[in-house]
């Protein structure tokens, strides 16, 4: 929840219970004194009217679920204020006499504060909650964030990882390449010396004839 919002709102309780008093105190005054505290309370009653201003301007600038939920926070507040103007009016209006005046304190009066109390005190549970929710939504982001750093760091190491193995799949086809210049080698090797084998077999089956021929021609003679 916004942090601007959460001002406006602690400034609008402590006005509106400020106001809630003197309300209290005027409608026990009378004459001059009774004027003046009137005029407190219309002070009062207008700078809470700037309180709701702002707070419905900054409600309205953020995101629609959290906009939403401030909105209705801020119609408890207006009617708070509503009720206000209509407890000053009416200890303004000059017009009731002392017994209906004692009426008013004991009973509207009562009933009055009694119900802006209750709204106060549901307005202060709501933010509450909306304060957990926001913690909620804090610690959403939070893990969120870890888990995107998580992400970007196993796509760093799978990367890291397929270079290596395209370095080895380059080493393999190197080694691959040197293993079949090294067969072509061993096998013309072997060739020749097969070619080797059947000269000197040659050659001696050559010297064996000749020497066969030479002693039999010495016997013979």
């Amino acid at each position: 929840m916004s942090e601007v919002f959460e001002g406006y709102e602690r400034q609008y309780c402590e006005l509106s219970a400020n106001l809630s008093k003197k309300c209290t105190a005027a409608g026990a005054l009378a004459g001059e004194q009774k004027k003046q505290k009137l005029s407190d309370v219309r002070a009062g009653v207008e700078d809470a009217e700037a309180l709701i201003r702002k707070m419905d301007l900054e409600a309205r600038s953020l995101q629609p679920n959290v906009k939403a939920v401030l909105l209705a926070k801020l119609r408890e507040y207006k009617s708070d204020l509503n009720n206000l103007k209509s407890e000053v009016k009416r200890i303004a209006s000059g017009n009731l006499n002392a017994a209906a005046r004692d009426e008013l304190l004991e009973s509207g009066m009562a009933d009055t504060l009694t119900a802006s109390a209750d709204q106060r005190s549901r307005l202060m549970m709501t933010t509450e909650r909306l304060n957990q929710s926001g913690d909620r939504i804090k610690d959403s982001r939070r893990t969120m964030l870890e888990t995107e750093e998580l992400g970007v760091s196993i796509l760093e190491d799978l990367h890291s990882q397929r270079q290596a193995l395209l370095h080895a799949n380059n080493t393999l086809h190197g080694v691959d390449d040197n293993i079949g210049k090294s067969k072509k080698i061993l096998t013309a090797i072997s060739r020749r010396m097969s070619r080797n084998k059947w000269i000197i077999g040659t050659i001696i089956a050559v010297l064996i004839i000749a020497i066969a021929l030479v002693l039999y021609f010495k016997l013979a003679k």
